[in-house]
């Protein structure tokens, strides 16, 4: 697969993974074509062009970068000008789209900032193609704090008591889910039509 035809396919996958995180989208940005994504940034993509910025559904200040380092091999120097950004912006959360991976150093950097800004990794193979498109991934949808409340005092359940889903999951990162949040799953079933789950996150 050519360079140019792998950052359109992983941006577009960034695009749909923020709507579904409920992040305003542009239809323009989810339904364009590799032929615009060529004429937008030509066709040896530079991939600091291909930064995104994009504010929440629900509350606009609260907004999310994708960014796209140029280094195969991303080190501490690139994670601190992220998250000079970061703060200059004034936003919290981050994805950084890699190529291959992280130095040792720069992960440890990464799991240091947890408490006051995060940043999500992904490689660029993970992003590829949508994995919750699949046939054999169920509908997922991340529950609110007042859901959350309400679905456990309906079932008079603790969160522990909930079925779990580990934070490392594939989907559970697509999702952006963190310690705490409870997710509801419909699973088509043959007999009851369809079997609404929830999983807690740990």
């Amino acid at each position: 697969m050519d360079q140019l035809t792998r950052l359109y396919q992983v941006r577009r996958t960034c695009w749909q993974m923020l709507q579904d995180r409920g992040y305003l989208v542009a239809s323009d940005a989810l339904d364009a074509s590799r032929e615009e994504f060529r004429q937008q940034f030509g066709d040896q993509p530079s991939r600091p062009e291909l930064t995104i910025l994009c504010p929440h559904h629900e509350d606009p200040t609260r907004r999310l970068f994708v960014f796209f380092p140029e280094e195969s091999k991303v080190g501490v120097k690139t994670i601190k000008a992220l998250t000079d950004r970061m703060r200059e912006e004034g936003v919290s959360r981050a994805i950084m789209v890699v190529a291959q991976s992280l130095t040792p150093f720069a992960r440890a950097v990464v799991s240091e900032l947890s408490g006051r800004q995060a940043i999500e990794i992904f490689t660029e193979a993970e992003l590829l193609v949508n994995i919750t498109h699949h046939v054999l991934v169920p509908e997922h949808r991340v529950l609110s704090e007042d859901e959350k409340r309400t679905l456990l005092s309906r079932y008079r359940v603790r969160e522990a008591q909930l079925p779990r889903v580990q934070l490392a999951d594939p989907v559970a990162r697509y999702y952006g889910l963190q310690r705490g949040q409870v997710v509801r799953i419909v699973r088509p079933s043959e007999t009851a039509g369809r079997y609404v789950t929830y999983r807690y996150c740990i």
